[in-house]
């Protein structure tokens, strides 16, 4: 019978077994053996993130910035060509690159950052 409530379990050796007062969640002992999916992470889909890409970056001060008009230029701290980076929710995720697709620019990633792995 395996109803709703009920889970099939793998039976632990008794070096396996937790100690008084652990708690165990149901599945745990299973989660890295089963294989993972793009369909795992459906309850997530839905969730809104902030996609940042940086051309980069240029510190003024307040004087030189109200002096700005349409048309002035203000020199950042990349080359032409450099990688930009991409940020999600103020975090570094990848870097990539400017791609104009139809009549508009896009990003397109060319190296995924790794925690750690930001410099």
């Amino acid at each position: 019978m395996n109803d709703d409530n009920n889970f099939d379990l793998p039976e632990l050796s008794s070096e396996d077994q937790p100690e008084a007062n652990t708690p165990v969640v149901a599945g745990e002992a299973m989660m890295d053996e089963e294989e993972k999916s793009a369909a795992d992470l459906a309850p997530v889909f839905d969730v809104p993130v902030n996609i940042s890409a940086v051309l980069g970056k240029a510190h003024i001060d307040v004087n030189s910035l109200l002096k700005l008009t349409s048309g002035s230029v203000v020199e950042l701290d990349r080359k032409i060509g450099e990688a930009i980076d991409i940020y999600v929710n103020n975090r570094l995720v990848a870097r990539g690159e400017v791609v104009v697709v139809e009549d508009r620019l896009g990003v397109t990633m060319t190296e995924i950052i790794k925690d750690g792995d930001s410099a």
